[in-house]
């Protein structure tokens, strides 16, 4: 089963989530749409889970590609097909530590539920309701991290601003390495990317992937959530 590979991420619906009644949340899946993200957030909400398994089974990095084999057909995604296909930024930032303090600074107290400044590694309850959901989207969609998310991390508090407030990130440098990770015999890197890498799949000449399924509901942001 491929359950591992959705059990902790999360999809957006964007046609549905502007129909929120919170100024602050629709705000922040604007900043998506802004800084980029809405392709990979977005894209379609179905998988083919035996094609996943066997591509995790067989991926690994080749002369900076992701490749692996499926059904006898071997598949390669190279940074350029994967920017392409999430219409993906590929200008900006890629050492987040370059996120302007000044900016960082900000955050610290537009972050805060309180009137008090939060670090930029924090508690998830000391911050509001939009960026409490904010940092799990990143933790699991965008970084795919196993286990607790209760603190914020400092590179997560670090993109957290930077979409906020419209810095400029190298998107597909950033979540391509991440991609390159998942495929590294080894890695701690939690695999996941599972509509995204069916997403790629499907634009593979001669790849038969069998049976699509859908995304599970809970695992999709929407306006009835």
């Amino acid at each position: 089963m491929a359950s591992y590979l959705i059990s902790s991420s999360l999809h957006i619906d964007f046609d549905s989530v502007f129909g929120i009644d919170d100024v602050g949340l629709v705000q922040m899946f604007e900043s998506f749409i802004a800084t980029g993200l809405k392709d990979f957030l977005g894209c379609p909400a179905v998988f083919y889970e035996a094609a996943l398994i066997e591509f995790f089974e067989n991926g690994l990095v080749r002369d900076g590609m992701v490749v692996s084999t499926i059904g006898g057909t071997t598949v390669e995604i190279s940074e350029e097909i994967f920017a392409a296909a999430f219409v993906l930024p590929t200008e900006g930032l890629t050492d987040l530590s370059e996120v302007p303090k000044d900016l960082v600074f900000d955050a610290r107290s537009l972050f805060s539920e309180s009137k008090e400044q939060v670090s930029i590694s924090c508690h998830k309850r000391e911050m509001k309701i939009e960026y409490r959901l904010l940092s799990d989207i990143l933790a699991n969609t965008i970084y795919v991290k196993a286990g607790s998310f209760d603190v914020v991390t400092r590179e997560r508090f670090l993109l957290m601003t930077a979409i906020t407030f419209d810095v400029k990130v190298n998107w597909s440098r950033l979540l391509f390495d991440v991609l390159k990770d998942m495929v590294t015999p080894g890695s701690r890197q939690a695999k996941g990317y599972a509509i995204q890498i069916c997403v790629l799949l499907k634009n593979v000449q001669g790849l038969e992937l069998g049976e699509s399924k859908a995304f599970p509901t809970p695992r999709i942001l929407s306006c009835c959530d």
